[in-house]
């Protein structure tokens, strides 16, 4: 099946399998941030943004994307090395596997919190596993960025 969607603000044709995860969509079409680590849904790693809100694409159907926007960390590349920039400089990064759908998650996150409190943040990024880290250098940079205490 053939659909029409916008991908990182540029209208895309793919041609997709009924049953196709938008994750492997994403990948076969170069997008190789996108990554799988669970097959389960709960490690952040496939997320991306689908008409502006964090989704995790190995759970999501391509075809459920007719039309709508899709945005992956190339699609933000600016904002994303912002905030990368303060990830490293706190000490949180590691092998960068998760990073990806970790930023695009802290990213979604600012554009829809207004000075979370440490519990909201946390709560925001439940689900966004990373198995190098242990989390207080990540909320750290994450607190820095969005400047909250």
């Amino acid at each position: 099946m053939q659909i029409e969607t916008i991908l990182n603000n540029q209208r895309v044709t793919w041609q997709i399998a009924p049953d196709e995860m938008l994750a492997d969509t994403l990948r076969a079409y170069g997008l190789l941030s996108v990554k799988q680590g669970c097959d389960t849904s709960c490690c952040g790693l496939c997320t991306v943004w689908i008409d502006g809100k964090p989704t995790l694409s190995c759970s999501t159907l391509a075809y459920r994307v007719k039309g709508k926007e899709v945005t992956t960390i190339e699609g933000v590349q600016s904002e994303a090395a912002e905030f990368a920039r303060v990830l490293v400089a706190e000490g949180a990064e590691q092998c960068g596997f998760c990073s990806p759908g970790f930023i695009m998650t802290v990213l979604a996150m600012k554009h829809e919190l207004k000075n979370p409190t440490e519990e909201e943040i946390i709560h925001y990024l439940t689900g966004n596993l990373c198995r190098c880290t242990g989390y207080l250098g990540q909320l750290r940079a994450i607190k820095k960025y969005l400047g909250v205490d």
